[in-house]
């Protein structure tokens, strides 16, 4: 089956002909013994790793049930509104 998506960058949400799709960043840190990470857009939904990349799973896992959680609950999925940018300077 194919598959047509429109993106909606402005909200980090994805819409295709049955299914969606939500985007939100991650700020993953480094801490004394393990990594955290969380996302600005979904307050409390926070998660670590002893490495980043389990982390980074692991906060793709606590994403993905606090969405659902929010959908089976009938309530509202924050639309993503915060965004990262690398700036340099010397």
């Amino acid at each position: 089956m194919a598959w047509y998506f429109k993106q909606h960058p402005e909200t980090g949400k994805i819409e295709g002909e049955n299914i969606t799709i939500y985007r939100f960043p991650v700020v993953i840190e480094k801490a004394n013994n393990n990594y955290s990470a969380y996302s600005p857009d979904l307050p409390g939904c926070v998660a670590t790793g002893a490495t980043r990349e389990e982390a980074e799973q692991n906060m793709h896992e606590a994403i993905e049930m606090h969405v659902h959680g929010l959908l089976e609950d009938n309530l509202p999925v924050p639309e993503s509104s915060s965004f990262a940018e690398y700036i340099a300077v010397r």
